[in-house]
């Protein structure tokens, strides 16, 4: 086998493919990326078997078609420092070879009859949304995702696809995130995707995708890309009765000016103490190291009696990163109890600081 292209070419496709490869134990095919060709195009993979993409591709030379395996880390790091110029990877005598012109470079391969079979969308299911939508809210929810948490289904979104609407959802247990996107779906379903996996689709995917599922895969495809994840098999937490059904106070605030005090009190302190008055919001950090930081912003609450709510920052201020409009609300009942923050179909409840 015997395949060339320019650099830039070969070093884009193996740098999207390394987020797919097992990183710790370099002796497993499965850190190996494999290439296969017909006579005009050039099949491309990497795979942990959690997680896996394809990349098909016309832009390689095709000299000899045929298949073989090699080292995805070690591949790209001999790719980088060659220069801007065209690369030959040859299969010879079991290894792959790597030349430019004075440069020569040999990596071991494996057998590539012996690398991880992908899934098909053979008499698989087709989930019917639309997928720009659905790449756009995902990216909503997502920083409100757990990370290594033991209730491993915590990890994840949660994909409830209902008759006219479809939640996403995701939680660590201090706020809640809900996306809610319009639909018309013949039937529903509820699918847990692991963070990974999201973050992955937010970056390859940015136009139309198929998606096809079962019930432990999910493929994500378009001309170029063939991905797939394991969904986490779990139950997720009922989300649904976490939602105030009824708000004391409901607030319309500034996006900008909300912004800027949470981000001066953070310069001392993370953890935050908002205070409602009729006709001003001030703002104190919370810290026991003799600091202190204060501001407030003029505006009119609608709010009698003096309200204090004490939160992390942070979760305010990854709702705020991801909302377009310059107003959004703010839902409160006590001071000991969740609050909400809102835009159009976004929401966000947070746990408060309870002293």
């Amino acid at each position: 086998m015997k395949i060339r292209a320019d650099k830039q070419i070969i070093e884009s496709i193996l740098i999207n493919l390394q987020p797919f490869l097992e990183k710790k134990d370099a002796s497993q095919i499965t850190s190996h990326i494999y290439f296969e060709t017909t006579e005009e195009k050039c099949i491309v993979r990497g795979t942990d078997q959690e997680i896996g993409l394809e990349i098909v591709t016309d832009q390689f030379q095709i000299d000899h078609p045929g298949s073989f395996t090699a080292n995805g880390r070690k591949l790209l790091d001999i790719i980088r420092i060659l220069k801007e110029e065209e690369i030959i990877l040859e299969l010879f005598d079991n290894f792959l070879l790597i030349k430019q012109k004075h440069s020569k470079f040999k990596l071991p391969v494996f057998d590539p009859q012996s690398y991880p079979h992908f899934p098909t969308i053979d008499e698989k299911p087709r989930i019917t949304l639309d997928s720009l939508n659905l790449i756009k809210n995902l990216k909503k929810i997502t920083p409100a995702i757990d990370t290594n948490n033991p209730k491993y289904e915590l990890n994840g979104a949660l994909v409830n696809i209902k008759r006219d609407h479809t939640d996403l959802v995701g939680t660590d247990t201090r706020r809640l995130a809900i996306a809610t996107i319009p639909n018309d779906s013949p039937e529903e379903l509820s699918l847990i995707l692991p963070k990974k996996a999201i973050l992955e689709i937010q970056k390859l995917f940015l136009d139309r995708i198929e998606m096809y599922y079962d019930e432990t895969t999910l493929i994500v495809k378009n001309e170029n890309y063939f991905f797939f994840t394991r969904l986490i098999n779990g139950k997720f937490p009922d989300y649904e009765r976490i939602i105030p059904q009824s708000l004391k106070y409901q607030i319309t605030l500034p996006k900008r000016e909300m912004l800027d005090a949470i981000r001066m009190i953070t310069t001392i302190s993370h953890d935050i103490r908002i205070t409602f008055l009729s006709d001003v919001v001030l703002f104190n950090s919370l810290s026991s190291d003799n600091v202190e930081a204060k501001t407030e912003i003029e505006l009119h609450t609608g709010i009698s009696d003096k309200f204090e709510i004490s939160f992390n920052s942070k979760y305010l201020l990854d709702f705020l990163a991801q909302i377009d409009h310059d107003q959004f609300t703010m839902g409160l009942n006590e001071s000991t109890l969740p609050f909400l923050v809102k835009d159009e179909n976004f929401i966000t409840i947070i746990m408060p600081i309870i002293a």
